[in-house]
């Protein structure tokens, strides 16, 4: 099977995995990662299909939706790419990425692997959650998880494991200091620091008009 037909199946297989999903974490933020890693890819020494399925089956089964458990999107994803009959080391590192493209699996001081196609599409999912759409994503999945908007009391955890980044049930205001505004120097790639800059400022604004209008100062 060539590398389109590959792709072609793996689209269809994600849309209708994820068809049910919760509204940020559903066929069009893969989508939207998936544009992304190839916008980035383009200015990057890479393996194209290996950065394509990683982006692609990257958040098969996100371990939020399963109680936590970050084994079965990786398994999902091994015996979906086995009956396309995709070579071993392909297999082997798209897995590799699903394993550590997290943001809760950066905060593990024992993940050591790393390559090209990781952090590209590493960059193109924190992407996807700066921003204007990475705002809406927040709130969607706050209001998914029954979270309150902002709480003035409730000061964010700068400093969290991934265990307490896991279970946290903090407002959504305090998801953008504990996670999305930290994402902008994170970011693996050159491209990818370009993208995160404007959509960084963005979030910054919206923070400050957001306050504004929580004190009735506008």
């Amino acid at each position: 099977m060539n590398h389109s037909d590959i792709i072609l199946k793996t689209i269809a297989f994600v849309k209708q995995a994820l068809k049910d999903a919760e509204g940020g974490h559903d066929w069009f933020h893969i989508e939207r990662v998936y544009k992304n890693a190839l916008l980035i890819a383009n200015h990057e020494n890479v393996d194209t299909l290996v950065v394509q399925l990683g982006a692609l089956l990257h958040d098969i089964a996100d371990s939020k939706f399963h109680n936590g458990d970050e084994s079965i999107g990786p398994k999902i994803a091994s015996e979906f790419l086995e009956n396309l009959n995709v070579d071993t080391a392909t297999i082997q590192h798209v897995i590799k990425i699903i394993e550590n493209i997290s943001y809760s699996s950066s905060l593990d001081i024992n993940k050591t692997f790393r390559s090209p196609e990781l952090d590209v599409v590493q960059d193109a999912d924190r992407l996807d959650a700066l921003g204007a759409i990475g705002i809406a994503r927040a709130f969607n999945y706050g209001g998914f998880k029954d979270r309150a908007l902002y709480n003035p009391e409730i000061a964010p955890n700068l400093n969290m494991s991934k265990a307490e980044y896991k279970s946290s049930t903090a407002p959504t205001i305090n998801h953008f200091y504990e996670k999305l505004l930290l994402l902008k120097d994170k970011m693996n790639t050159k491209t990818g620091k370009k993208l995160a800059e404007k959509r960084h400022t963005f979030m910054l604004q919206y923070l400050e008009h957001f306050y504004a209008e929580w004190e009735g100062k506008q």
